[in-house]
């Protein structure tokens, strides 16, 4: 019998793939923008059909949610935060592993207008702040208070939806509100149109840097269908990197799923997001890298931020490297 070469076969498996496509539950972690762009573009410029991979995409509330829908076998692969695993490992064990960074940058900040009169962290003494529910920002921000010498008792904390956020902060009902730097462009357009100058203070300029948006994976996943999981990561590493390279085009990807969403917003949600994924860490780690010191200095972070024991958790024992794609 005659043996196939590696194109043929190759040409053969992509038939077989295209004929049989693995399905795949993808979980987000938070409303569609920018920084999802990669799903969509995995989906709609066939990156995923390329592996031989349909994607659902199942939608999210905050990462705490997005973990446990993991966990429980809902959705097979999707982006949380890892600060959020950690907890969730620390104090239940959850069966789900994080396979990929994703942002190694904190995305947590506070936005300000500029005739608040807050023009860095510790200005925020005394203000009304307002943030979402759901965000994980909200478990980092008695840290990023301590950093400066301020405890939560110093500010007014306000809980509110996270698309009123913005008018909260424009009509003044806010002095400032958390959120990430996947919104700059958002909350800036919201305060031209308010003539406004926005104000943005990243947490990680007072000191909170970690790693926080991850590619987390159910265990079920990565033990029963191992191929699919290493297939994903590839076609996803590949929509990354498109997105990063043509975010106008990453964001018709999105608009043609979500045609409620402003392709200019989305694109530069883009531009926004992606300093998080390609920058100095990026350059000295290389992308989607767990670095051991890196993520032992997040764990210290979660642990102090939630009252964990630092021992209650080897930080090494919740990600497996195993599964990234080659360079």
């Amino acid at each position: 019998m005659k043996l196939l070469t590696g194109a043929a076969l190759a040409a053969v498996l992509q038939v077989s793939y295209a004929g049989a496509a693995d399905k795949v539950v993808y979980q987000l972690d938070w409303l569609p923008g920018g920084d999802k762009a990669p799903i969509y573009v995995c989906i709609q410029n066939g990156f995923c059909e390329e592996e031989g991979i349909e994607v659902s995409i199942e939608p999210g509330k905050g990462s705490t949610e997005a973990i446990t829908k993991m966990a429980t076998g809902t959705s097979d692969i999707g982006t949380a935060g890892i600060s959020a695993l950690m907890a969730a490992k620390a104090n239940e064990d959850v069966p789900v592993t994080a396979v990929m960074s994703y942002f190694n940058k904190g995305p947590h900040a506070f936005f300000a207008t500029k005739d608040s009169g807050i023009a860095e962290v510790a200005d925020v003494k005394g203000k009304k702040v307002a943030t979402s529910p759901f965000t994980s920002s909200n478990v980092f921000l008695p840290l990023v208070l301590d950093d400066v010498g301020l405890t939560e008792g110093d500010i007014t904390l306000t809980k509110a939806d996270p698309a009123a956020l913005g008018p909260m902060l424009m009509t003044g009902s806010a002095d400032s509100v958390i959120a990430w730097l996947t919104n700059v462009t958002v909350f800036t357009n919201q305060a031209k149109e308010a003539g406004k100058e926005l104000v943005v203070l990243p947490w990680s300029a007072a000191g909170l840097d970690l790693y926080e948006a991850s590619v987390l994976a159910s265990d079920k996943f990565l033990t029963e269908r191992p191929d699919v999981a290493k297939r994903f990561l590839k076609a996803y590493k590949k929509s990354i990197e498109f997105t990063r390279d043509n975010p106008e085009e990453a964001a018709k990807a999105v608009t043609a799923m979500i045609p409620e969403m402003s392709a200019a917003d989305v694109a530069g949600g883009i531009n926004d997001a992606f300093v998080l994924v390609f920058n100095d860490v990026t350059d000295t780690d290389g992308f989607g890298v767990f670095e051991p010191g890196r993520l032992q200095a997040t764990w210290e972070r979660v642990s102090a931020s939630q009252g964990l024991e630092p021992g209650a958790l080897d930080p090494e024992s919740i990600v497996d490297r195993s599964y990234m794609p080659e360079s």
